[in-house]
């Protein structure tokens, strides 16, 4: 049984990383990236390094039938050319389904080395660049799971109701683009996934288990993409959120920007649709990120973490915690506070 559980592990390095940034991530939840840089970089002292000529991994593109094979393949590759000519070796990368893509490509090369040597001249012949694969490849989850202990010995608060003493009720979501692609890849496997439960016990928050809490989000990439699929899209939430509701979790906690975007928003769809709210007393289950969660536990500001970008609203968790925040600063952008008559939209000042 040792021997077994040993499958389910994996290395991850201790310093010294290229970051590859999400494109999804920023966009949903802008503050998230930024804050789990700096804590990286001057919390827990990681060596963290980011370039300007980084871009995309195409992901979205590659699963909507838009961005060919070779194609993302050969974008990837350009990924690696840059964290070499950054001099390093370990690459961590912010959104699952870009870990789902390089762990794809990969493993595609592991097998099919003829491929990788295509893609090489590819990349040569379009750019001059070569590139090396990284020796560590790693999610942001699996360094916030590393240093655990470390982020726990810094924090500020515990998940833990301040008005009961009890620790909170949280259901983790893992991306399936992280645990389930891969297994050797993701902590724990699809089966024991431990990325986000091991964070959230060593913080004080107790993870809840229920029947589908291994079922997609319902983001699906071509199931909501596709406007006439996104039935699909909503069901599968639908189908989760109900799942969970009777053990009235205080929080969701995923680590992936699509996931937690889905889980999010389609609580406030499903309630303009047919009055559900999933959460306890009639009100919704706010979703957060594992980079919001370790923000949020450090002390930083709420607004800075960007929880005024998310759909359902995060006070009342906020104030479970104990967590002091001034909602008149919500909506201030930059320094800058809203003018009288105008309201944010998608995170753009619109006057009226």
């Amino acid at each position: 049984m040792t021997s077994y559980w040993k499958d389910y592990q994996k290395e991850i390095a201790d310093d010294n990383f290229f970051i590859a940034r999400s494109c999804i991530r920023q966009t949903f939840f802008p503050g998230a990236e930024n804050v789990i840089i700096d804590i990286l970089r001057n919390r827990l002292n990681i060596n963290i390094i980011e370039d300007p000529d980084h871009t995309t991994c195409t992901g979205i593109g590659y699963h909507g039938d838009v961005v060919p094979l070779d194609t993302i393949m050969t974008v990837i590759a350009r990924q690696f050319s840059i964290m070499q000519k950054n001099g390093l070796e370990n690459m961590v990368i912010s959104c699952v389904t870009s870990f789902g893509i390089y762990s794809e490509i990969l493993d595609l090369w592991k097998h099919h080395p003829e491929k990788k040597n295509q893609i090489a001249g590819y990349l040569e012949e379009a750019t001059g660049r070569t590139f090396i694969e990284p020796k560590n490849l790693v999610h942001v989850s699996d360094l916030l799971y590393k240093f655990r202990h470390e982020i726990a010995k810094i924090a500020q608060y515990k998940l833990v109701n301040q008005n009961t003493g009890l620790p909170l009720k949280i259901v983790d979501h893992i991306g399936c683009h992280y645990a389930k692609i891969f297994r050797e890849r993701g902590i724990g496997g699809s089966e024991f996934p431990q990325v986000l439960k091991g964070l959230i016990t060593v913080l004080g928050g107790d993870v809840i288990d229920y029947p589908e809490r291994r079922h997609c989000c319902g983001f699906g990439f071509r199931h909501y993409l596709i406007q006439e699929n996104r039935g699909y899209s909503i069901s599968n939430s639908r189908i989760k959120l109900e799942s969970m509701k009777p053990f009235e979790p205080d929080m969701i906690v995923a680590n992936c920007p699509g996931c937690t975007m889905f889980l999010d928003r389609w609580q406030y769809t499903l309630e303009q649709m047919d009055h559900s709210v999933y959460g306890k007393d009639g009100n919704k289950i706010p979703v957060i990120s594992h980079e919001e969660l370790v923000a949020l536990v450090l002390g930083y500001d709420p607004w800075e973490i960007g929880f005024q970008t998310h759909q359902v609203d995060i006070e009342p968790l906020l104030d479970k915690i104990g967590v002091k925040y001034n909602k008149d600063e919500k909506y201030v952008i930059r320094n800058r506070r809203v003018d009288a008559g105008a309201h944010i939209l998608c995170g753009i000042t619109v006057q009226d």
